[in-house]
């Protein structure tokens, strides 16, 4: 089949992108490396099967294919709120020109929804059906409700019947080709840990996030997109809680390192607790993650520990 990627040099783009070449797909990746790697459309295109466009989502675009996997978003806070409003039009003007893309085609859609949608939840962990807790005019609203608006768009072209599109809400996620300066806790512990620098954890470090292996979370694409029928949105996650003091301390771990820890004020409207239902997934996908944080950890180390140093 003929797969469109939005946002293919971005992390989970580049993982999907490999995934769907190495099961024999033709791939076109779109991207204007606002947050995405260029390195990473370079490994690509060393697949005959890859094509790269470079393209702002904002922009309407008209590319034929059979399934368009919309992931072109900045997905961490320091990117997307260093131009809120443009992040906003991402959301937005991105979803809707992928999904008039898959209609002129009548082409399948993959949403990459977010768990953001929850806001700081008031129940614990998330199940689909629960509508949220999120504040409209935070610093993190532009990703937060740009992604709820991107899932109503969703929702009504599926609705009127004009697009199946099918609603994915994304976990935290890690892996290699994450970028070292994305802000993210995973990322930022890896990289303080390389550089022999303290842990940086806000708040207490009692806040909670569920981690999942990039790998899982690629095959759960796989699935939704497989499924006879358009299930809904289905949370893809990694249902085991920890701290961020809890992966610190497997970050030191698996490094060998006993680094010190460094305290900074919590951020606003940062999420307390995050921890996907995932029962949803198990009983319509058969899908559930398999790579332990620690396994997952350790290839991810690698891959840091591998690129060049600044």
């Amino acid at each position: 089949m003929r797969y469109l990627i939005t946002g293919a040099a971005g992390f989970l783009g580049t993982h999907l992108a490999s995934r769907l070449l190495a099961d024999g797909h033709e791939v076109i990746g779109l991207d204007n490396f606002h947050s995405g790697a260029e390195a990473n459309i370079s490994r690509l295109r060393l697949d005959s099967k890859f094509q790269f466009v470079q393209h702002d989502v904002v922009i309407p675009y008209d590319i034929p294919c059979e399934v368009v996997c919309n992931l072109a978003c900045p997905a961490s806070p320091p990117y997307y709120q260093r131009d809120p409003i443009y992040t906003a039009k991402i959301a937005f003007l991105g979803t809707l020109h992928a999904l008039e893309n898959a209609e002129r085609y009548r082409a399948k859609v993959l949403q990459a929804s977010t768990s953001e949608i929850y806001g700081d939840p008031l129940v614990h962990p998330q199940p689909e059906d629960y509508l949220g807790n999120v504040n409209p005019i935070g610093v993190r609203s532009c990703y937060d409700e740009g992604k709820r608006i991107g899932e109503t768009l969703c929702a009504d072209f599926t609705r009127l019947g004009r697009v199946d599109a099918r609603l994915v809400r994304i976990f935290n996620t890690y892996g290699p080709y994450m970028r070292a300066d994305d802000g993210r806790v995973v990322t930022n512990f890896i990289a303080q840990v390389l550089r022999g620098q303290a842990l940086t954890l806000y708040g207490a470090g009692k806040q909670t996030r569920s981690f999942c292996y990039a790998d899982d979370l690629i095959e759960g694409f796989i699935r939704m997109l497989a499924h006879p029928t358009n299930p809904g949105p289905i949370n893809l996650g990694n249902p085991h809680e920890f701290t961020m003091l809890q992966l610190a301390e497997e970050v030191q771990r698996i490094a060998g390192t006993a680094l010190p820890l460094k305290f900074e004020p919590l951020p606003e409207d940062d999420p307390r607790q995050r921890q996907p239902d995932i029962s949803k997934a198990r009983r319509l996908l058969g899908w559930e993650p398999q790579v332990p944080l620690a396994a997952g950890l350790v290839k991810t180390i690698e891959y840091f520990k591998a690129l060049p140093r600044a």
